[in-house]
């Protein structure tokens, strides 16, 4: 056999192992990239609100197949200001700054508030009496610090097929989270929200 054909034949030899190698390794991938997406496709997900879209139009209190609604009022400290005139718990234009009902936002009494020092006051949710309403977080968004918002609580939600809320609601809020981390930190900003499947 002259040098010629052998050096033909381990070109091809070369040739053939090389797209045998480059064939494996894309079937390889192609296999890998499926079985995570199988994965993906399967994982149990739950309803969630951005609150960076939501309008906080109070049909998450009304359109909920639970009552009262499974949305309830969430607090971030790490943003609250720990103001005197909060105007999540207060009414726009309050008769006086103290706890009585007329000059209360929440309509259900949800939003409790404790002295710290002069001036600050701690503002916590009592989520068995929150009904989702929103009011709370419309005046904290409009006149504070925006540390209020809505969130779906996950040990209330029976996270139902169609969403009653979700379809109804007229920002497009309504998102779909992983079951393993179904919340949503607003004081983490959107980014967290770059690659979650919206209603």
């Amino acid at each position: 056999m002259s040098t010629e054909k052998r050096i033909r034949q381990r070109l091809t030899r070369r040739e053939f192992l090389g797209r045998l190698g480059r064939g494996t390794s894309v079937v390889a991938l192609g296999g890998l990239t499926a079985a995570l997406g199988t994965r993906r496709r399967g994982e149990q997900m739950v309803w969630q609100i951005d609150p960076f879209k939501c309008t906080q139009c109070g049909q998450c209190a009304t359109h909920c197949v639970l009552n009262p609604s499974a949305v309830k009022a969430v607090h971030s400290f790490a943003m609250c200001g720990y103001c005197r005139l909060c105007f999540g718990f207060f009414q726009t234009n309050p008769s006086a700054l103290d706890t009585g009902a007329e000059n209360q936002m929440c309509p259900t009494g949800a939003i409790n508030r404790r002295f710290i020092e002069e001036p600050y006051h701690e503002y916590t949710i009592d989520e068995d009496l929150c009904n989702g309403c929103g009011k709370c977080v419309k005046g904290c968004n409009t006149f504070g610090n925006s540390a209020l918002y809505l969130q779906v609580r996950h040990d209330r939600c029976l996270n139902c097929n169609e969403c009653a809320v979700a379809v109804s609601c007229p920002s497009n809020a309504f998102i779909r989270l992983p079951a393993h981390s179904p919340y949503v930190l607003k004081e983490k900003g959107p980014e967290q929200l770059a690659d979650v499947w919206r209603y």
